[in-house]
């Protein structure tokens, strides 16, 4: 299968020298798939979007969009991608027709066809019934289904969003997830930056995990799944039994376990279901009384959690 998009050891870094966004970072994306890439903030996701969209240029390393090199050729790069940021990009003066016809202009699609293709857009996206009505009394999905309009308006062979649902209220991120669902149907390909585990494992082919500007893992969902291995024992207890639960559970599953001191819960990975009923009956010898428990699947926040010893939406040191 052709790679559509290709990057090759990219480093990027500011302050003269003092934060590398990208420490070496390497990525493909097949034609006609979605990539996630997955990582907290500061881990240098929006960089390689940056970077790839041909917004920065990179201190070194090499990167190509469709077989274009980005870095020698920026204005032919420009021509075949579609770019969603974190904010959207629109004028909130102006009315979400008027926002996509000037897109429309700004791309030489020609007053006609940028009439036209303002209109298909504002239908596909659900926001006909407001087409007339300013930005400013948009809600915030309906802002973001309008960016991510404007960055369809030519027809993108490359599509990069970098985190598209954040701040989204769940229908709103579930909207956005349908959009994406049927833009890869039509053969665009996706690279598509998250914190959401969740949204990486729904919409992405493949996944890699990048963590202080470096890729750490990649692989398909269900394959970084397999690398933690076995499954996660999750224990509920009161709060004055929390220290006495880790002690044991550290113990029986040979690893630090994970506290969620709202939830007053223990969590422990790669422990079977063999040693499920000696963690049950190590619990009950303890005299500590079980509110709830829970035998899981690794999820990809078990992943993250695996492979950076933090989770997926602490903020960076950087």
């Amino acid at each position: 299968m052709n790679q559509s998009i290709i990057a090759r050891d990219l480093v990027k870094t500011y302050r003269k020298g003092e934060v590398r966004a990208l420490d070496g970072l390497s990525l493909e994306v097949s034609e006609g798939t979605v990539l996630g890439v997955l990582g907290p903030n500061g881990a240098g996701k929006t960089t390689c979007v940056r970077v790839l969209s041909t917004l920065i240029r990179p201190d070194s390393g090499y990167a190509e969009v469709a077989g274009i090199d980005v870095i020698k050729h920026p204005n032919k790069v420009r021509e075949i991608i579609g770019l969603s940021g974190q904010y959207a990009a629109v004028d909130e003066t102006l009315t979400g027709w008027d926002n996509l016809v000037m897109f429309g202009q700004l791309y030489h699609l020609g007053n006609k066809q940028a009439k036209t293709r303002a209109t298909d857009l504002l239908e596909q996206f659900r926001l006909t019934d407001s087409a007339k009505r300013p930005i400013k009394t948009y809600s915030g999905g309906m802002r973001r289904r309008l960016d991510l309009a404007a960055s369809l308006i030519v027809k993108p062979k490359v599509l990069f969003l970098d985190e598209p649902t954040t701040g989204l209220d769940p229908r709103g991120r579930q909207d956005m997830w349908n959009v994406i669902n049927e833009l890869v149907s039509e053969g665009v390909t996706l690279l598509l930056t998250t914190q959401y585990l969740d949204e990486a494992d729904h919409l992405a082919d493949e996944i890699v995990v990048v963590d202080q500007g470096k890729v750490i893992a990649k692989g398909t969902s269900d394959s970084l799944k397999t690398q933690v291995g076995g499954d996660r024992l999750e224990v509920s207890v009161q709060e004055s039994d929390m220290a006495r639960t880790q002690e044991i559970l550290e113990r029986i599953g040979g690893q630090q376990p994970h506290i969620d001191t709202d939830l007053h819960r223990v969590s422990v990975g790669v422990i079977g279901s063999a040693l499920l009923p000696e963690a049950v009956r190590s619990l009950d010898n303890a005299g500590i009384k079980i509110l709830d428990l829970a035998l899981k699947r690794p999820s990809l926040d078990d992943v993250f959690l695996s492979l950076t010893g933090h989770v997926a939406e602490e903020e960076s040191t950087k």
